[in-house]
């Protein structure tokens, strides 16, 4: 297991010393990819690689919580961030240690304390629509009002560093590359990549950077969030918790992560590939650098 205190790298990620009392993690590996034979449409065989989901079922203190279907590339830091995103811990701290077995397929979760009134705040679930179905436990919604973010002028992002972030992505070896049918969420300072997640669902990728985040102590504030998948309520919701002010998707944006974005002050980014993109909210943080307009073709008759 780590030890709090020394260097954990994970796979896409920046080295960086954990937090004063952050949890003890093993680093459980799994394969991400499973080799195939398929048949096409000519009537040839040939190998393709498919992505590895596989169940990871969550119990904390011995109670079993939730089951997660994940890629696996980083378990520990995805059951860490699941459980500061559903804010059944107030901190990471609060976290001794984190043992994922794959044999079993279960992740074990110890804590300093317990958790005080799990059974209320796992009472009431919200399950969100599309890959990978995420959960919502409780007053999620409510506990935004809490939610900070730097204002305009200490959070802003110029159309260039954007345009350096696309070609980042664009240039990333990824399991996606290879095989398809998973997201990509990536965190940027800058067009810096800091920490680069794949999984089955956009719900596990943010959740997994911001268990990066919590272990090693990174803030949000100067902070880009990127990810290939849409934009819902819930992926909003995630990146304001994790303090990050502005989001980047290939994707497009849903119209009440719209409404939840625009009432927290957040950037939105949507549609956004090669040099095109789309602002959706928060304009006001985004140093815009135009493009040129195109002439019209004309055509001339023979």
């Amino acid at each position: 297991m780590s030890q709090p205190g020394h260097d954990l790298r994970y796979e896409g990620g920046t080295s960086l010393p954990t937090v004063p009392g952050a949890p003890r993690l093993t680093q459980a590996r799994c394969e991400l990819l499973r080799e195939i034979q398929i048949l096409d449409e000519y009537g040839d065989r040939r190998s393709i690689h498919l992505p590895a989901e596989r169940p990871l079922t969550l119990f904390v203190d011995k109670r079993e919580l939730v089951t997660l279907m994940t890629l696996g590339s980083s378990p520990e830091l995805l059951v860490v961030g699941y459980l500061c995103n559903q804010r059944l811990v107030g901190s990471v701290t609060d976290i001794e240690s984190v043992t994922v077995d794959w044999d079993v397929g279960a992740a074990a979760v110890r804590t300093h304390a317990g958790i005080d009134d799990l059974e209320r705040k796992t009472a009431r679930r919200v399950v969100t629509t599309g890959c990978g179905q995420g959960t919502v436990f409780g007053d999620m919604m409510g506990l935004l009002d809490a939610v900070r973010l730097p204002d305009a002028q200490v959070a802003r992002i110029r159309q260039s560093t954007l345009h350096g972030m696309l070609e980042v992505m664009r240039q990333r070896n990824s399991v996606h590359r290879k095989a398809g049918s998973v997201h990509g969420c990536a965190l940027f300072r800058g067009a810096e990549m800091l920490t680069f997640v794949e999984d089955v669902g956009r719900h596990n990728a943010i959740d997994t950077i911001a268990g990066w985040m919590a272990v090693h102590g990174v803030g949000g504030a100067d902070k880009v969030f990127y990810t290939t998948g849409r934009l819902t309520s819930e992926m909003v919701m995630k990146a304001a918790q994790m303090g990050v002010p502005i989001i980047v998707s290939r994707n497009g944006v849903t119209a009440m992560g719209h409404e939840m974005a625009s009432s927290l002050g957040m950037t939105l980014f949507g549609r956004a590939a090669n040099r095109h993109f789309l602002c959706y909210t928060g304009f006001e943080r985004f140093d815009s650098e135009p493009e040129p307009q195109r002439a019209p073709v004309r055509l001339v008759a023979g």
